[in-house]
């Protein structure tokens, strides 16, 4: 008995590193690309325990969840961390950065989130690239929620470190996840005593036993389902064109925040300034009164299908988001969602407008 997923031919090296040259192109980057065999927390941890050690002070932006996490990471791997927080419904700029090395010049290490999805806004990241380039500093970006959605520019923004992951806007698997190396960054690994070696987290062990060889033998066997699942996403990438995609999700962002607001019932916009909220996903703060887990369980319950989700920890108390990345950037999915909510509220006695809303995402889809 056969099935389209068993018995399949072994994934050759040569197929594998084709693999990683499209993601090369996709991320506009020379560097050396290595596609790990797992979701994205893989490479965004092993990156930071590749690079930093004693002796090191890193400069952690914090816009969400993910920022915090990598502080943790940070500081245990005995690096001094300067955490520089802002509110989550706005986004860090290039003046703060420069102000925290003025005040900290010993900084040589910059970690930061492209697109927050769990907090929905996204950073500027060229302009930040520029400081971080003036001061020489090493720059590592999780640009997981942000690639195909805006744009992602590794080589001209000075990324040194760029992780990505195509579960989200990609509209691909979870399950392997990709990461670009600079000459920079490499030095950085080879220099640092403590960076994994022999182990799952190892960029270096992939250096060694792929790269350096030319890309010839696979140090393992891969993930084969999952690389061809990724191989295919790029490819739907690139016969509907980047700009494309990265339309549908930008036309996605501004019709979700432009219905919520003719929706009413007092949901609105959590990102304050339109250009600081990511192209995909795109968060709500819910009325005084309403707690946005208890109102998303309702939506759910009556179409599971929908691509929503409360915020977490303190924020499922007040934030819904609107997943609207991959096969959910259309404005149907954005119409479905905000028609969802509105009759949730409508139920709680809010009054709401749901053929005005209908009309807002549809005007607003560009």
């Amino acid at each position: 008995m056969t099935h389209p997923f068993l018995d399949l031919p072994p994934l050759s090296a040569a197929h594998f590193a084709s693999v990683e040259d499209r993601v090369a192109r996709l991320l506009g980057t020379e560097h050396d690309v290595v596609i790990m065999q797992g979701e994205a927390l893989l490479p965004l941890e092993g990156a930071i325990r590749g690079t930093v050690g004693p002796g090191n002070t890193a400069l952690n932006v914090i816009t969400g969840p993910y920022g915090q996490t990598f502080g943790n990471w940070l500081r245990d791997c005995g690096a001094t961390v300067i955490d520089l927080a802002v509110p989550f419904h706005t986004a860090v700029s290039a003046g703060q950065i420069r102000e925290a090395f003025a005040e900290h010049p010993e900084i040589d290490f910059v970690s930061l989130v492209h697109a927050e999805a769990a907090t929905g806004n996204t950073n500027p990241v060229a302009e930040i690239g520029e400081v971080v380039r003036e001061r020489g500093a090493l720059f590592y970006l999780d640009a997981v929620a942000s690639v195909a959605a805006e744009p992602v520019l590794v080589d001209a923004w000075g990324v040194d470190l760029c992780v990505i992951g195509a579960q989200k806007a990609m509209g691909g698997p979870a399950g392997v996840s990709a990461v670009s190396v600079s000459a920079r960054a490499w030095a950085r690994m080879a220099a640092n005593p403590g960076a994994p070696r022999r182990s799952y987290l190892s960029l270096l062990d992939w250096k060694e036993r792929w790269l350096d060889g030319g890309r010839k033998v696979l140090p393992h066997a891969p993930a084969q389902l999952e690389m061809l699942a990724l191989e295919a996403c790029v490819e739907r990438i690139e016969a509907q064109g980047l700009d494309a995609v990265m339309g549908r999700h930008r036309a996605a962002a501004a019709a979700t925040r432009a219905a919520a607001v003719a929706l009413g019932g007092g949901l609105e916009p959590y990102v304050h300034q339109a250009r600081e909220a990511a192209p995909v996903a795109t968060t709500l703060r819910t009325p005084a009164g309403v707690v946005a887990s208890e109102l998303v369980a309702r939506t759910l319950a009556a179409d599971p299908a929908l691509p929503l989700a409360a915020g977490g920890g303190a924020l499922a108390k007040e934030m819904i988001r609107v997943n609207h990345y991959g096969a959910d950037a259309t404005v149907e999915a954005v119409q479905g969602c905000l028609a969802a909510l509105g009759a949730a509220l409508a139920e709680k006695g809010l009054a709401v407008d749901l053929e005005g809303a209908r009309r807002a995402a549809q005007d607003a889809w560009r």
